[in-house]
């Protein structure tokens, strides 16, 4: 019924008509045009009732014409950037830079001059006007729209308009994405800012440059990108279980450890940056510790254990420092206000912190390591949570689906509260079913490091599974 309300109205449908000179090997950037235009026209009429007036409206507003002269005027709105402010300080106003990485100076240090030609990106300004880029970002025989434009294509140019001067202004209005909006360079009261001394005298104002630190976006998409194909590309999983099976592999393995997950945007990513809302917010942040010069030799491993909880985990020195300054604080006379449980909630977040940073250790031994007749006692949920790669091997798939079931956490956060209730119980007798469940809580907080790890796990078996069917 949609498809033939759409065709009762006046639609003009050669607006719509693929280029008579394009093949499917060659196509032409005016038939990726109107395909791109027709594609979103038709997006938003399936979301429409057939009777609905508005539909007269977009098939009007989305005619190439009208679409292009309407795109040349909120290009504005919106900036192509390398370098950008907002992930400093969502609420930073101030300059953005758009700078080809080959013309960065060499250095051999690891920076965006790194990336020469081949580098993403990305577009800061009113989420709205994104549609424009979209555009840009068509490609025809691994070139772009923008691309072909900057340097005036005539493909390009005859895709705008046949009109030569309207294919003219049209381009000038569309490549000004990469000019800079500010009339010189703007910093802003949320901005990060650095004086750096250019001279000797530390205690002349007159010699520091005062720096105003810009992300780099377009490195950070390609390391986000590096990492995604070393967690979840074909290759690397096939280097990765040869190295599992002990088998040859005629390759290269990389790995990533100690990774960083920084959220930009909160539950709106696209307000930072279009990169940044097709990274979900994700950025990842490389470990910058030195070599370690010792090696922990103590895993705590629940050896004949129902459970971590009853020797493993309580004899981990951190987790004994923070027993003993929880104790303090809830014997202690100061008052029983918003201060004394905001600490009382830090420090059960240590020790949550401390769970993961268990279960991290423990990911260091090979994968099905519970299936040893020495943790045959251990619990389920928690033979689940210490040995989740076990999830990979092509013969526990029943072991993978119980754990991508994640009913499981609930009885791990369950045992936690009990066992910190018990620890306490010899001091504060008075400890019961309320601090059990709050334990509990804080444990199986969404935003929480327990919670967050467990996601992270999640997204890798998942990706497994899929890659697996």
């Amino acid at each position: 019924m949609a498809l033939v309300a759409v065709l009762q109205i006046s639609f003009n449908t050669d607006s719509y008509m693929t280029d008579e000179n394009a093949t499917e090997d060659c196509p032409s950037f005016r038939s990726a045009i109107d395909a791109f235009l027709l594609d979103r026209l038709r997006t938003k009429l399936d979301k429409l009732a057939p009777e609905d007036p508005k539909r007269t409206e977009l098939i009007a507003d989305h005619q190439r014409d009208t679409w292009l002269e309407s795109a040349a005027r909120r290009v504005k709105q919106i900036q192509a950037v390398t370098h950008s402010l907002k992930p400093m300080h969502p609420e930073a106003r101030g300059t953005n830079i758009y700078v080809t990485p080959s013309s960065l100076p060499a250095l051999n240090d690891l920076g965006s001059h790194a990336l020469g030609s081949q580098f993403a990106v990305d577009v800061v300004g009113n989420a709205a006007a994104l549609d424009v880029y979209k555009l840009l970002k068509l490609q025809i025989r691994g070139r772009s729209l923008l691309e072909a434009l900057r340097a005036n294509d005539t493909d390009a140019l005859q895709a705008l308009d046949d009109e030569p001067a309207k294919a003219k202004s049209l381009r000038d209005a569309l490549v000004s994405l990469t000019d800079e909006r500010d009339a010189g360079a703007i910093s802003h009261v949320r901005a990060k800012q650095l004086y750096w001394l250019v001279g000797e005298d530390a205690a002349d104002d007159a010699q520091y440059h005062l720096l105003a630190p810009l992300y780099a976006t377009s490195l950070a998409q390609a390391l986000y990108e590096d990492v995604q194909d070393v967690r979840f590309g074909e290759q690397n999983k096939l280097a990765r279980q040869a190295r599992r099976d002990g088998l040859p592999f005629d390759g290269v393995y990389r790995e990533y450890r100690d990774l960083a997950v920084q959220k930009l945007g909160g539950t709106k990513p696209q307000n930072i940056s279009q990169l940044n809302s097709e990274r979900g917010g994700n950025s990842y942040l490389l470990s910058s510790l030195p070599p370690p010069v010792w090696q922990s030799q103590r895993h705590y491993l629940p050896v004949n254990a129902r459970s971590i909880f009853e020797r493993a985990f309580g004899a981990r020195p951190l987790v004994r420092t923070v027993l003993r300054e929880l104790e303090s604080v809830l014997l202690g006379s100061r008052p029983k206000n918003m201060h004394t449980r905001d600490r009382v909630g830090e420090l059960v977040n240590e020790l949550v912190d401390e769970l993961v940073a268990y279960a991290g250790e423990l990911l260091q031994h090979p994968a099905g390591w519970t299936r040893d007749e020495a943790f045959e006692d251990l619990a389920e949920e928690e033979q689940l949570w210490l040995d989740p790669l076990r999830a990979e091997l092509p013969e526990e798939g029943e072991f993978a689906g119980r754990w991508l079931s994640l009913d499981w956490p609930a009885h791990v956060g369950e045992r936690f509260g009990k066992w910190l209730n018990a620890r306490l119980r010899d001091k504060l007798p008075e400890v019961g079913y309320f601090e059990s469940r709050e334990w509990r809580r804080i444990l199986l907080d969404d935003e929480g490091s327990w919670m967050q790890h467990l996601r992270a796990v999640r997204e890798r078996l998942d990706s497994r599974c899929a890659i697996t069917s």
